[in-house]
């Protein structure tokens, strides 16, 4: 009988400590698949930003430094829209076909969210640019922007960047994980521990995700 209990007992104890075996192995999975969830959606977030970004500096020579502002921008700004009419001669340069009168072209100002629709340059769908501000998962947290100019040469170029924090976009996540994923990011190239486009720094309007 001792026997039996023992084996029993001792099967019990292989069973549990199988099931922590797979759960310690499942929990990193589990948090990258949610990580990696997460990001994208702050990623193609960032990505329409920084569309809005280059039509609003395309018609203002500027970017906007005011998140709230570069919205109102999109739903009723104006954008320069270019037309061309008739075809180059494969012998011509389009210069010379627009000198010749052979092209023509018209500008005309459309609404920029419009355009970029139309255009397909925008993830987010247009009924949800309204809430373009707001970072994914964070509880309404907005994400960090800026703009300016730097000098390069004596020549004042036009920067922006918008950021999302790591702690935005992980809320409800493992927090220790968080913490070494925090400290990771910090010694990486970009040595930025979240997501961001554009620089106050340099004239690139890269993603440290790119």
């Amino acid at each position: 009988m001792k026997k039996i209990i023992v084996l029993g007992v001792g099967a019990v104890i292989i069973v549990a400590l199988a099931l922590v075996l797979r759960m310690s192995i499942q929990k990193p999975v589990k948090f990258e698949e949610e990580y990696s969830r997460r990001s994208t959606e702050v990623i193609n977030k960032l990505k329409d930003i920084r569309t809005l970004q280059e039509q609003y500096k395309n018609t203002n020579n500027s970017y906007c430094n005011n998140i709230d502002s570069l919205i109102d921008f999109a739903f009723n700004g104006e954008a320069l829209l270019i037309q061309k009419f008739g075809t180059v001669p494969d012998n011509m340069t389009e210069a010379e076909a627009l000198k010749q009168g052979i092209l023509r072209r018209d500008t005309t100002k459309v609404n920029p969210l419009e355009k970029l629709s139309a255009e397909k340059k925008l993830i987010t769908p247009k009924e949800d640019i309204k809430n373009l501000k707001y970072i994914p998962y964070s509880d309404n947290k907005v994400f960090e922007m800026q703009a300016g100019t730097i000098d390069k040469g004596g020549i004042e170029i036009a920067v922006f960047e918008a950021k999302a924090p790591i702690e935005t976009y992980t809320l409800g996540m493992d927090e220790q994980t968080i913490i070494n994923r925090k400290a990771e990011l910090e010694q990486s190239f970009s040595g930025y521990a979240g997501w961001k486009v554009g620089s106050m720094e340099q004239a690139v309007t890269d993603g440290n995700f790119e």
